[in-house]
């Protein structure tokens, strides 16, 4: 049976690249809260921001359900930074009889610096796609926010162990 892998993990964790692995190893589609919302909105910040990302999450899972019960396995890529994110999800998918399973990108504080560095820098040499640039507000929001999962949380556990 086609499943949803949920991919926990902080910004510049390396949740995309992980993504992208996994989508030739399932041959699967990735639905990407970032890149709809630099599509649709170009990933203005603010409030407006918040709202509207909500609204394209909610809109992804109806359709990441829909792609699974058509036969094609989906990877969400959304960082899933709160336990009840991830609660709320899994009772989602659970109410509608739908597979998933959890991976969780685990980087090392040195890693995570260094990933942050390189994508600013790729941001500002005008090469960052869909990727936020990560300012002081946004790393300290990723550092109040960001709940590590517990383990019975997460099916897979993947290690970063190089940047």
């Amino acid at each position: 049976m086609k499943k949803v892998i949920l991919i926990c993990g902080k910004i510049c964790s390396g949740k995309s690249y992980y993504a992208a692995q996994l989508k030739e190893k399932y041959n699967a589609v990735i639905l990407s809260t970032d890149e709809a919302t630099f599509d649709l909105i170009d990933n203005e910040q603010g409030e407006f921001y918040n709202i509207f990302a909500v609204k394209v999450n909610l809109y992804l899972r109806k359709k990441a359900a829909e792609i699974v019960k058509s036969g094609a396995n989906v990877i969400l890529d959304w960082g899933f930074w709160t336990r009840q994110n991830r609660k709320d999800i899994s009772d989602y998918f659970n109410s509608l009889g739908v597979d998933f399973e959890w991976h969780y990108i685990d980087v090392s504080d040195e890693i995570w610096h260094k990933n942050i560095e390189k994508r600013n820098n790729r941001i500002s040499e005008g090469n960052g796609g869909c990727d936020f640039y990560v300012d002081e507000g946004l790393f300290n929001k990723v550092q109040s926010l960001f709940e590590v999962p517990e383990k019975s949380e997460i099916d897979v556990w993947y290690v970063v162990s190089k940047h």
